[in-house]
């Protein structure tokens, strides 16, 4: 091989190592040092160890507000699914009474209710449920809303969150993405190494 073309294909290699390199340590440092360090009298900790507290609010604020809000919830279970879903376990715990527990505990009583009486009594139940359970359903809401305070508990769980922890569930959830910021790196420090090829050829 003739070395003086070695140089221009080290060039585009090394540019496209120290672009992988240099996007990779930014990437480590997102989360290290976890803990601040004093380097020549400056202090260095990571991204997110030192931001913690901030994003743990900013989460709080997302979710309270965008994703999961109190009212979300609120609407969730006073919901008309969740009359039918609580209406329909009702109706099967009232069928196994009338037709099991019933007959077992009141054998002379339930001689004289037959099966028009005891449907009689299962409709008369229901009709009372379909009533009954939206406003206990509204109710629970109430005070479940006031109680609630969604934002509070993501800071806090977020605020709390050991870094090593957090910078596992960073990376389980932006690994690709980190990983391509690697990628990036090495792919414009090569294009920018065959550019400074390409010039250095031109004014050669």
């Amino acid at each position: 091989m003739d070395y003086k073309y070695l140089e221009y294909i080290l060039l585009p290699v090394i540019a496209g190592l120290i672009g992988w390199f240099t996007n990779w340590i930014a990437v480590v440092m997102l989360f290290r040092p976890r803990n601040p360090v004093i380097i020549l009298g400056m202090n260095f900790q990571g991204v997110f160890p030192k931001r913690q507290k901030y994003l743990a609010e900013q989460l709080g604020n997302l979710v309270a507000n965008e994703l999961l809000s109190p009212k979300d919830i609120r609407d969730k279970l006073i919901g008309g699914e969740s009359v039918e879903d609580i209406v329909a376990l009702v109706e099967d715990k009232v069928d196994h009474y009338l037709l099991n527990d019933f007959p077992d505990k009141y054998p002379i009583t339930s001689i004289f209710f037959g099966v028009r009486r005891k449907a009689q009594i299962k409709a008369d139940l229901i009709q009372q449920l379909y009533i009954t359970v939206p406003e206990f359903m509204e109710q629970y809401a109430d005070q479940l809303e006031k109680k609630i305070d969604i934002k509070q508990i993501v800071r806090e769980k977020v605020e709390t969150l050991d870094p090593v922890m957090l910078e596992g569930m960073l990376n389980s959830i932006l690994k690709k993405e980190f990983r391509f910021i690697e990628v990036i790196g090495a792919v414009l420090g090569f294009l920018i190494g065959i550019v400074q090829v390409a010039i250095t050829l031109v004014f050669k």
